[in-house]
């Protein structure tokens, strides 16, 4: 499985079917995170679960894999009261997630752009 695989399943299993057990099997015992309202560690990660609105998705467009980093570009459902546009950058070590980096935005519909493009690419 390359590390792209490995990022998509952990997301899913972690995120949309709630498998707090998906931590131990796809994030480093030694995770470090980067978004400066969460902690490092697997304790981070399962703390953000009983917040996620019962709807949340995470629905990635563009993926890029280059060597142990992959980074998604996203939109997401459920993480506040609008939808977000965000770039998630993951570096893996050992076949499991060992850092997260992203960048987050409220999402502009199309119709509502300067330029009349959408946000997300979905390819």
């Amino acid at each position: 499985m390359g590390n792209k695989e490995i990022v998509l399943r952990a997301m899913n299993e972690l995120f949309h079917e709630k498998d707090s057990e998906a931590v131990e099997r796809y994030w480093h015992e030694n995770y470090q995170q980067h978004n400066p309202s969460m902690i490092n560690g697997h304790e981070g990660l399962r703390n953000l679960l009983p917040f996620l609105d019962a709807d949340f998705k995470w629905q990635p467009g563009v993926i890029v894999e280059e060597n142990n980093i992959v980074i998604t570009h996203s939109l997401v459902h459920g993480w506040g009261p609008v939808p977000v546009v965000v770039v998630d950058i993951f570096r893996l070590e050992d076949g499991k997630i060992a850092e997260h980096w992203d960048v987050v935005q409220e999402e502009v519909p199309a119709d509502k752009s300067a330029n009349g493009n959408a946000m997300t690419s979905f390819l």
